[in-house]
């Protein structure tokens, strides 16, 4: 519980004491309650006393509070000298010495990021060296009427290579030591226990953050509190639930003490739950855990599914403790009495590894509820690279927009963060499984001991933090670090013996080992890497020869060289968890991000960090599409829109023929595709740009991830198109479904000719309907460079899911002309709600010609979401609905606000 009597003053005078305000006026009420007073009120100072800001709050970093500025024009190097600096963070505050004589009290940090010592009128509380770690120190003694707290924070950048010579002296290499030139990065990120991507990525800035990222708070306690609760759910028997509950606390003394826990659990349980077993028996101050079972009629549960499943069913459970010491029971009034709240979900989770029907393997593939389901989302990058400016706001539009593309998975990806609360919270209640990476990605790291020891500190603390969220599916423990040591990467090859040693000392001894303490019934086994072989590494002792089998486990992939609109490139795996392709922002998204003197090409290849530069990107556009000359002035507009275009294309593709193998030999059942979210304005894998846009490829992913799809995927070798119907829902009407082939012409609006036939759907699977040549459909006067193919799955006239199948490329096609198109603004409502005004307007677009991957992009600084977007227009009229939120209504906005591209503007 949160008190905001507890505020804390900046040394000016009439500061108020804590125990006067709360006994008179604002917290009278606490009694025995544990009370929580957060600090407020901090002042930053650098080394030498140059840089200074005072009466700041937390969260708080040195970009954040002297460079916010950071991620616009070039001030991703420019401003990197404050990585180089050493900064202290001080707080002065007034603290009531007399009214809280008795106890314990804690000074507890949530997140300090990273090295840092942390004084109390000048004594040396302790060292910090993992972000992800809470540290708590007893304080009791050292609190005065006036206090002085400092936390000195050393440079992340200086800190690593310190770490890193260390090593060095000792004869040690722990790689990589830098990054590729290309990220303008810094060097030894391994070395700390920090967001591994703040010193750079392929699809990130070096940003290398320091300060304290979460809440610092007073705990006023006489014996302990709740810290966390694991909640692990399981089914016992046709009539109950099981709700195995661990409350893992907090004991500030040296002595064993003694306890009464009551659960409430109104919407399950007729009464509350005392668990008075420890009020005789001590709970051990070493280890104190509470630990006990308690059944759930089944009628009183409603199953919690996953999204498109099912409802997202959660239920409230609130804890209060009660410790104290001694066979006498609590005293009045003293402070005892703790509370935890949370709310868990009832269901089912199985990873299934069982022999492969190809004879050939293991299946990988989860099974919720009894339901085996194909699981279909993407890889979640931290929302911002300074850790301490994430916020709920962004949170939710970011996993709402997920589910809103009808995802049912999001990968948390090893070198960010362990979440916030709140995410996991929004996950629950959304239905968005969650592939929870431990922070370790793309290296190798050190073992040891004060590493290890840091290590299974943050293991313990985040598993225990997460471990209750019915999202949560599974816990892996590292990002590529099997393959990338297997593949030599880094250089490993030439003392292959110790790091294979130390990568099963740090993963195996020591993660894997603290997941155990929240291993759940309902929960699968953590994996050790991904990708990975899942249960078929376990014979090399989680080391394969081959982390990339299609044959057992989950594979990233990633093939720039060759054609990504063609299927015939991809594997054929058991389970997808990172592919994709590069595109770049909107051109909106870059002016907001560039200085005006700033040339948008030289900031783009500035910001691309793919080793191979925007060679990828042009080759595949350079396939389809007809990108202008680089000396011509619609260059730069062109490569961006049609850098969309093709990663929208190729990502459908990839992701439409994994969807289609489920039901195949080789059993894919699942597709993530690398990434969802950006850090900053610049080339990426996203299909959510900085400032929460979706590019082309989330609005196509709403599409090609629905729960009906239909699926035209072309072979070469037979030249003929796959028909496939891939049906997610479990119950499903199948009358009075036909699929209609439409041939259009280039030149001219509507279809030319049409063919169809009744079809049918699997719940739960995929109906694979025909395969039809390529010359059945083009005949007569349809070529393949005059002519385009558009499918539709429908429910007698009405639309169910629509494809497209270009036999040609676009560049090369005969008759696209200029469509002349022309648009307007139909109608306009706005919506007052809580925060902003919610714009609504139509947009009425007319063409002559077919219209190909119509674009529209809102010039104004604000998050839109339009009703499609790089869709084939080949009707006279069609409507386009757009929505965002301002802080006023825009009735005054104009056409050019807008911007609106067709491919056919580009073709020569």
């Amino acid at each position: 519980m949160k008190y905001g009597c507890g505020l804390l003053g900046n040394g000016t005078t009439g500061a108020f004491m804590v125990g006067l305000v709360c006994g008179l006026y604002i917290c009278g009420g606490q009694g025995d309650k544990v009370e929580i007073i957060e600090l407020g009120n901090w002042t930053i100072t650098n080394q030498n006393g140059s840089l200074t800001i005072a009466n700041q709050t937390l969260p708080l970093g040195i970009y954040s509070a002297f460079a916010p500025q950071v991620l616009d024009s070039y001030n991703d190097v420019g401003l990197r000298y404050l990585a180089y600096d050493n900064f202290t963070f001080s707080n002065f505050f007034q603290f009531d010495v007399h009214h809280f004589n008795r106890g314990h009290i804690n000074l507890t940090f949530h997140g300090i990021d990273t090295v840092a010592e942390i004084r109390l009128n000048h004594q040396l509380l302790g060292r910090a060296d993992n972000m992800f770690v809470r540290y708590s120190y007893e304080v009791s003694s050292l609190l005065q009427a006036e206090n002085f707290l400092e936390v000195e924070i050393q440079s992340p950048v200086v800190a690593a290579l310190a770490r890193a010579n260390a090593l060095k002296e000792a004869n040690k290499s722990v790689p990589p030591e830098c990054p590729n030139e290309r990220y303008h990065g810094e060097c030894h990120m391994n070395m700390l226990r920090k967001m591994q991507a703040s010193f750079s990525w392929d699809w990130g800035p070096a940003a290398p953050s320091a300060g304290i990222w979460k809440k610092v708070e007073l705990e006023i306690y006489e014996v302990a509190v709740i810290r966390e609760v694991d909640v692990d759910v399981s089914r016992v028997n046709s009539s109950h639930w099981n709700m195995h509950i661990r409350c893992f606390l907090d004991a500030g003394g040296g002595q064993d003490f003694n306890g009464r826990l009551v659960l409430y659990a109104v919407e399950l349980l007729d009464r509350p739950v005392v668990v008075d077993r420890y009020a005789m028996k001590n709970i051990s101050h070493l280890a104190p855990v509470i630990e006990f079972h308690q059944a759930v009629p089944i009628g009183k549960v409603v199953t919690w599914w996953p999204n498109g499943y099912g409802e997202q069913k959660l239920y409230p459970l609130h804890f209060t403790l009660k410790t104290w010491l001694g066979p006498d029971g609590p005293e009045v009034r003293s402070k005892t009495k703790s509370h935890k709240s949370l709310r868990v979900g009832f269901r089912t989770l199985e990873l299934v590894e069982d022999p492969a029907s190809d004879g050939v393997g293991n299946t990988f593939l989860f099974r919720v509820n009894g339901v085996e389901m194909f699981m279909k989302g993407s890889n979640y990058i931290p929302s911002h690279i300074l850790p301490e400016m994430q916020t709920n706001e962004q949170i939710a539009h970011l996993l709402r927009s997920a589910k809103e593309a009808h995802m049912n998975m999001l990968r948390v990806w090893g070198g960010g963060v362990y979440e916030s609360d709140y995410f996991y919270q929004l996950a629950d209640s959304l239905g968005l499984l969650i592939w929870q990476d431990m922070m370790f990605a793309c290296a190798m790291y050190p073992v040891d001991g004060e590493f290890l020891s840091s290590v299974r500190e943050e293991v313990r603390q985040n598993a225990m933090r997460l471990s209750h969220h019915p999202s949560v599916a599974i816990f892996v423990t590292n990002n590529e670090n099997e393959a990338a040591l297997v593949q030599n990467w880094y250089g490993t090859l030439f003392e292959r013996d110790r790091f294979e040693r130390e990568y099963r000392e740090l993963y195996l001894a020591n993660v894997i080992h603290e997941l155990k303490l929240v291993s759940h019934s309902s929960r699968p086994q953590p994996l050790v890497s991904s990708p990975s072989n899942g249960k078929a590494s376990e014979p090399d002792k989680y080391i394969s020869s081959n982390p990339q089998d299609n044959q057992n486990g989950d594979v990233h992939f990633y093939d720039y060289t060759k054609d990504g609109w063609d299927p015939g490139i991809f594997p054929r795996p058991r389970f997808v968890s990172e592919f994709g392709f590069q595109s770049f922002p909107g051109g909106y998204a870059w002016q907001r991000s560039k200085d005006d003197d700033d040339d948008l090409l030289g900031l783009i290849t500035h910001r691309q960090h793919h080793p191979l530069g925007n060679v990828p990107v042009i080759a595949l556009v350079e396939r389809h599409l007809p990108l202008p000359l680089p000396e011509d002035d619609n260059y730069a507009e062109a490569l961006i829109y049609f850098s969309q275009i093709a990663q929208a294309m190729a990502t459908k593709v990839e992701t439409e023929l994994y969807r289609s193998l489920r039901d195949t030999p080789h059993r894919t059942m699942g597709a993530l595709y690398w990434q969802l979210n950006d850090v900053w304005v610049a080339p990426s894998w996203s299909s959510i740009d900085f400032y929460g846009n979706w590019k082309l490829l989330h609005y196509w992913a709403r599409d090609f991830l629905a729960p009906i799809s239909i699926v035209a995927l072309y072979e070469k070798s037979t030249d003929s198109l796959n028909i496939s119907l891939i049906c997610d829902q479990l119950e499903v009407d199948a009358r009075k479904l036909n699929v209609v082939a439409n041939v259009h012409l280039w030149s001219q609006l509507l279809p030319r000719q049409s063919t169809s036939w009744d079809v049918t759907l699997r719940p739960n699977g995929v109906q694979y309907d025909k395969v039809i040549a390529i010359s059945d459909l083009l005949q007569g006067e349809f070529t393949r460079t005059n002519a385009f193919l558009e499918l539709q799955l429908r429910r007698g006239q009405d639309v169910i899911s629509r494809t497209h199948f270009f036999p040609s490329s676009i560049a090369g096609a005969v008759g696209i002309e200029d469509p002349g198109l022309e648009f307007e603004i139909a109608s306009r409502t706005c919506l007052n709600t809580t925060n902003v005004v919610r714009n609504s307007v139509s947009i009425s677009i007319q063409v002559r010609r077919p219209a190909v991957f119509v674009y529209l992009e809102l010039l104004k600084p604000y998050r839109y979401t339009l009703s499609e977007n790089g869709f084939m227009q080949t009707t006279p009229m069609h409507v386009v609905y757009l929505t965002f939120d301002a802080p006023s209504c825009a009735r005054l906005l104009r056409k050019s606000d807008l911007r609106v591209l067709t491919v056919n503007d580009f073709m020569r």
